[in-house]
Parts: structure tokens; C-alpha cells; sequence
């Protein structure tokens, strides 16, 4: 865990670094699927998720929340820009469900060639093991790592007999363990996709929105998720490999990138159980955010800002551990957080507790800025004002005093998505 009571550590916490990958659908005018291949075949930032039409926007390594929101919006800009001033004009979905589909005939999956068809086999595999539809979800994973400055800082105050790596390992070890415990708030607080085309439910059905109590279909039971629970073992990076490649053995899943969960370990450059045992661990990737549509990047500065404050919290306190139970239980409070009704939908806590959204909301987030008080010590500097803003922002959405994404896009979008949806990516471009 971070060693934050000293001076040396805690004045290292706004040393982080972050990775923004954007997923988004191309559709026409009318909201059906762009068929026209993908318009950035040798941008690197630019790529193809599942669908030829979904784009997938990656950023670079940012310093701090604003460098990589606005490397994120300006991708974004290019995005609008070009496919727009196609033949026929195309434009992004600003959603992380998907407008109208006519049939599973009408995803197109990723079409690679060459040195690269494996990739179109694996997309392949995908849409006959889990079905098109849920591949036409899109989301945001962010990526968040320590540092060096804060991890230097933090392994000397340690003490610590272990290499550096070993400790940084460690660290990240530590903290996605307690992401899995606590990570379900982000479903709560970024949630922004209650409402389904009706097509989605009904081949061909036009003209239908349905709504079916999630604020977030995809990160519910509903969405992407394996068709097993799994329990990863923290115990060390070797061992975490070992427990993902278990299932590989098993036949489960295929490699760790079919790993449908949360949170991720990753190493840096190829991901690779490989790589990760060589190379060590390099940053943690949060899987569960949607779409903002009220963002323009789909990504609020605020929300980034807020992730981080989560990450550097859980990294300062003690490691949970992570028993199968406890981790059935997590994989089932992500879900559940995944719901609309804040006071009708609960959670288990490690302590045993089974309480509401709501309240679980509440009270994790008054830990949190517990925390950061006794961090700042009555501090008014811009860091410690910046956070405690952020954090107010967010219990905002809790306790009424403002409204949850997913509560604004049910009021408006809850009606027509499609023909709202439409409108509205028509006059933001």
C-alpha cells in the first residue's frame, strides 16, 4: 500500500498517468450501421474494435486528466470530421448501446487481412460464442498507472527487501484487488445506458425504445461478461497469470483479452500472459465506463479526475483478500450497480453488510473524502480543492442535489432513442 502519511509519498499523488480507449459505432443518416470499411486504416490512435464499423479511439500516455481529455476530444474532432465528409455522410453514435440493427447480418464484423486475418477469426469465435448484438455495446477503458516519481517515492519510504519491480508489482497487485471490492461505484456514478433500441430485443422491430431497469445494459448481467465468474489469485504477478491461463487450459476462454472483467492487469507493449510475467505490471485498465453523451469526448474531466482519486485511495489502504466468495460476491455487486434503482438494488460488503446502492454509494464516498482530509490536513491548495470539488460532484449524483448520467439520458432518450439519438448527433459535430 501507498505510504501516504509521509510527506515524500503523499506530495508524489498528482504524479499519475492515464490511457483512454474509446469505442463508438459509424451510422447513417437514418441510425442504421455504416457497411463502408474503415476510414483510418493506417492511423494508429484510430482502429477497429469488433464491428468494421465501431472505432476504436486509443490515446497516448497522458501526464495528467485535462492532457489526455484533450488529446481524447481531438481524435474525436477527426472522427466527426472525416466521416462526415464521406460520399455518404456517416456519423458517430454518441451511446454506448446501439441504435437500430435489422439483423445479426447487419454487424459487420472486422474485416483484417494478410499477416492480420487471425484477428478476424478471433471476432469470429467472439460472435458465435457470445452472440453479435452484445458486441455492438461501446464503452470507455481507462487506463490508470502510478507514476515513477510517486513509486520511487513510495519504495523508499517503504523500506522495503523487495526490487523495485517486484514492489511495483506489489502495488498495482494490491490495488486491483481492492478495485474488485470497491470498483462497482464507477457503475453507479458513470453509468449513462439505460435505454435500448427495441431491436436489440426484437429482430426488425423499428420505432421501439425499451428500458429494462439497468443504467447501464452492458456493464449488467445483461452485457459482457464470461459465461463463468472468475477468481483471479493477487499473490503475484506469476500467479495472477496462472489463474487467468487456467482457464485457457480449461477451454473457457481462449487467451486473457476474452477475460470479460472490470478491472485488468496489464503489462506494457503486447498483452500477453507473457509479456505481463516478463515485463512486470504496468498499469491497471478499468473496463466499466460508459459513453458520456453529455461529454464530448464521451469522457468528463471530472469523472477522469475522480478515477484517479478511487485508485490512489484504494492503494492506500490495506490489500483485501480475496477469497472465491468474496470474489462471486464481487462480480455480482459490479452488476448489480449496473442497475437504475439506487434504492431498491443493493450490494454485499465485506463486512457482511447487504445494503442499497444508495447508501453503499454514500457511504463509500464519505471514506474516501475521510481520506483526502486527513491527506490535506486542512490544505487549501488547488490539488486539495480540486479533489475535495470532485468528490462533491460526485455524491451530487447520489444524493439528489443533481442527476445521474443515466437518469438525464432515461428523461430525454427514454421516449425516442433512435430518433433523439439521432437528432442530437446531428447537431453536435
Amino acid at each position: 500500500m501507498l505510504h501516504y502519511k509521509d510527506t515524500t509519498v503523499s506530495a508524489d499523488f498528482p504524479d499519475c498517468e492515464f490511457g483512454i480507449e474509446k469505442e463508438s459505432l459509424r451510422v447513417l443518416g437514418d441510425g442504421t450501421f455504416a457497411h463502408t470499411p474503415h476510414p483510418f486504416p493506417a492511423d494508429k490512435y484510430i482502429v477497429r474494435d469488433f464491428c468494421e464499423n465501431q472505432l476504436e479511439i486509443n490515446t497516448g500516455v497522458s501526464k495528467n486528466e485535462e492532457e489526455a481529455i484533450k488529446e481524447l476530444e481531438s481524435h474525436e474532432r477527426r472522427v466527426r470530421e472525416t466521416i462526415f465528409n464521406l460520399p455518404e455522410k456517416e456519423y458517430e453514435w454518441h451511446f454506448s448501446n446501439p441504435p437500430y440493427i435489422k439483423d445479426e447480418k447487419d454487424i459487420p464484423v472486422a474485416t483484417f487481412t494478410g499477416p492480420l486475418y487471425d484477428k478476424t477469426i478471433y471476432r469470429d469465435y467472439l460472435a458465435k460464442m457470445y452472440g453479435k448484438y452484445k458486441m455492438t455495446f461501446s464503452g470507455i477503458h481507462v487506463n490508470f498507472s502510478f507514476g515513477q516519481k510517486l513509486i520511487e517515492a513510495d519504495y523508499k519510504a517503504s523500506g522495503s527487501e523487495l526490487s523495485i519491480r517486484e514492489f511495483k508489482d506489489r502495488l498495482y497487485l494490491d490495488l486491483a484487488s481492492n478495485l474488485v471490492c470497491d470498483g462497482w461505484i464507477l457503475n453507479v456514478l458513470l453509468s449513462a445506458s439505460p435505454v435500448l433500441d427495441g431491436s436489440f430485443l426484437e429482430q426488425g422491430v423499428k420505432g421501439k425504445t425499451d428500458f429494462l431497469g439497468m443504467a447501464s445494459v452492458r456493464c449488467s448481467e445483461l452485457g459482457y461478461w464470461n459465461l463463468f465468474v472468475p477468481v483471479l489469485d493477487y499473490a503475484s504477478t506469476k500467479a495472477y497469470a496462472d489463474s487467468i491461463r487456467k482457464y485457457i487450459d480449461d477451454g473457457l476462454i481462449t487467451s486473457q483479452t476474452e477475460l470479460y472483467y472490470p478491472v485488468r492487469i496489464k503489462p506494457r507493449g503486447p498483452n500477453s500472459l507473457e509479456t505481463l510475467e516478463k515485463n512486470g505490471i504496468n498499469h491497471i485498465e478499468l473496463r466499466n465506463v460508459d459513453i458520456n453523451p453529455y461529454a464530448y469526448g464521451g469522457l468528463d474531466v471530472r469523472d477522469l479526475k475522480f478515477i484517479r482519486i478511487l485508485a490512489l485511495y484504494e492503494a492506500s489502504r490495506p490489500a483485501e483478500i480475496l477469497g472465491e466468495e468474496r470474489q462471486t460476491n464481487s462480480a455480482i455487486n459490479f452488476k448489480n450497480a449496473a442497475h437504475f434503482d439506487l434504492d431498491t438494488n443493493r450490494i454485499m460488503l465485506s463486512d457482511g453488510r447487504y445494503i442499497t446502492l444508495r447508501e453503499a454509494s454514500l457511504e463509500l464516498l464519505g471514506k474516501i473524502e475521510g481520506f483526502y482530509k486527513e491527506l490535506y490536513s486542512g490544505s487549501s491548495d488547488k490539488q486539495a480543492l480540486d479533489t475535495f470539488n470532485v468528490i462533491a460532484y460526485q455524491r451530487s449524483k447520489i444524493d439528489g442535489s443533481s442527476k445521474r448520467y443515466a437518469e438525464r439520458v432515461l428523461e430525454e432518450y427514454g421516449n425516442d432513442f433512435l430518433g433523439s439519438g439521432l437528432k442530437m448527433i446531428k447537431t453536435v459535430l
